[in-house]
């Protein structure tokens, strides 16, 4: 409570402060009053906060340039103050405006003692001419306006009987007191209240929570599924424990009753419990004559791996890093490029592994949550080759984790900049082998696989698998792979649908291919 009250000044102004602004003129009075009433502490609005106080320095300079006459002074501030999108769209804006012009286009006829500048009035007018050519064409078709566009062809507009008018102190003083009521309205919208700041802040904060808490749930999502299938085994392991251990129970049975159990039945019962452990061809291996045997290889079985210690790796300075691979030379970048995969690469699975990783991540490596123009991400258009390969090489080892995947797809661009890759790049090449590894495995994730089949990936897929002679085992395995993933969405069928025998004769050559795998 004391809290509160601390602020409750404050959150009264805030709440008196939008109230004006809003112009609920009859609400801030009854307001005022309760809250004097109640002995509530209530500031004096501070700044701008009606039409009847006083006008802004901008509305200021623009009355003043409007009366002496200064328009590149008066239009200048014009564009800098009012938005170019009520400047475009408001017919009250853009009519104001057409007007405007025409006053400064007339200025030194009516106020000028003698005769104008004929050097300064040609100017006028020519700039009166090219509005009209420009931005006033919108309202040629209005009949409001449309005799003022043979104004600057007039020679002496002053006596026109179309035109008198706007030679007259009324004409001028009606536009001064419209321009005026226009800039109070305008000028005083831009001034946002500190409770509609606070409010749009905190909805941007939001926004920020709700995709901070999407990704959580997403990571949460796929260790939920993890941990399923562990339980799903444990549960499957535990009804076949449950099923061995009943029919042991009554081989002894048999036993007390003088039935022999065989080798035989002992082996299969063996069989049964290192299915999951052991490969079967260990456990009829196993000599069951011999007593002990079984015993000994079960207790084995369970025995637990001895851990070796796995040292952290030293940090790094990744705004050096990042720096060099953007700025530094080719072979530079190369070698970077190569030390950084091979850190992951030749980690230990592990703690050891995801430590590197979540460093990469969290540093943001190869500037995925960045909108630069150069990034580190932006090397897959490098003009060297070995650096294409290098960077290629990276982002496939990235690939091939589930978090480097979820990293990666983090990027709206990266997909697109990879399948340019693999169309631009030689089939033979190793960057393009490295592009389309990491794009199989991109595949794995659903938003991406849409985007590729929305993409045409799968016309150029066939297209390449077409002629299996000339692609090597990785490249043949890895296409036929991603096809693959990208076949088993409805979306990804309709697509083969529409080439359907090209398709149906691709797949039956890769039928009979002689590669097992593909």
């Amino acid at each position: 409570m004391g809290d509160v009250l601390a602020y409750e000044a404050e959150l009264l102004g805030l709440v008196r402060e939008y109230l004006d602004f809003a112009e609920f003129e009859e609400t801030v009075k009854v307001f005022a009053k309760e809250c004097k009433i109640k002995g509530k502490p209530l500031p004096k609005p501070a700044g701008v906060s009606s039409r009847d106080s006083k006008a802004l320095p901008v509305q200021k300079d623009l009355l003043t340039a409007f009366e002496n006459g200064e328009q590149k002074i008066f239009f200048q501030l014009w564009e800098e103050h009012i938005s170019s999108s009520v400047r475009d769209n408001e017919p009250v804006a853009q009519k104001l405006e057409f007007y405007l012009h025409i006053h400064f286009a007339t200025y030194l006829l009516k106020h000028s003692v003698g005769k104008p500048g004929k050097a300064e009035l040609e100017e006028r007018i020519s700039h009166f001419k090219a509005y009209l050519e420009t931005k006033g064409a919108a309202l040629s078709q209005t009949t409001e306006f449309l005799p003022f566009y043979a104004l600057p062809f007039v020679p002496n507009p002053m006596v026109h009987p179309s035109f008198k008018e706007l030679f007259q102190d009324s004409w001028t003083l009606d536009l001064r007191t419209r321009l005026e009521k226009f800039l109070s309205l305008t000028l005083k919208a831009r001034q946002t209240p500190r409770l509609l700041t606070l409010f749009k802040e905190n909805g941007q904060c939001n926004k920020e929570m709700l995709q901070h808490l999407h990704q959580q749930l997403v990571e949460s999502e796929h260790r939920t599924m993890t941990y399923l299938k562990r339980f799903n085994k444990m549960q499957a392991d535990y009804h076949n424990l449950i099923g061995v251990t009943a029919e042991l129970v009554d081989s002894l049975e048999a036993t007390v009753n003088g039935k022999m159990i065989t080798p035989e039945y002992l082996q299969s019962v063996c069989v049964r419990l290192f299915s999951n452990q052991m490969r079967q061809s260990v456990a009829h291996s196993i000599d069951f004559t011999r007593p002990g045997t079984a015993s000994t290889m079960l207790r084995a079985s369970l025995a637990p791996v001895k851990t070796q210690d796995v040292p952290l790796l030293p940090s790094l300075d990744y705004e050096k890093l990042k720096k060099d691979l953007i700025t530094g030379n080719d072979r530079l970048k190369a070698f970077l490029l190569q030390a950084l995969r091979w850190r992951l690469t030749t980690s230990y699975p592990g703690e050891q592994r995801d430590t590197v990783l979540q460093a990469y991540i969290s540093n943001d490596l190869l500037d995925c949550h960045s909108n630069c123009q150069r990034s580190v991400i932006k090397l897959l258009h490098s003009k060297s080759e070995v650096v294409r390969q290098y960077v290629a090489r990276l982002i496939n080892a990235f690939a091939s984790l589930a978090e480097g995947r979820v990293y990666l797809s983090q990027n709206p661009t990266l997909l697109r900049m990879l399948e340019e890759r693999l169309k631009a790049e030689d089939k033979d090449s190793l960057t393009w082998e490295n592009v389309l590894g990491a794009l199989q495995k991109f595949s794995l994730r659903r938003a991406l696989q849409s985007a590729m089949i929305k993409d045409g990936l799968i016309f150029w897929l066939v297209d390449v698998l077409t002629d299996t002679d000339c692609l090597s085992d990785y490249t043949l395995e890895y296409s036929v792979a991603l096809l693959m993933n990208l076949c088993l969405r409805s979306a990804g069928k309709k697509m083969c649908a529409r080439i359907a025998n090209h398709v149906l004769k691709v797949l039956s050559d890769l039928l009979g291919h002689e590669n097992h795998e593909v």
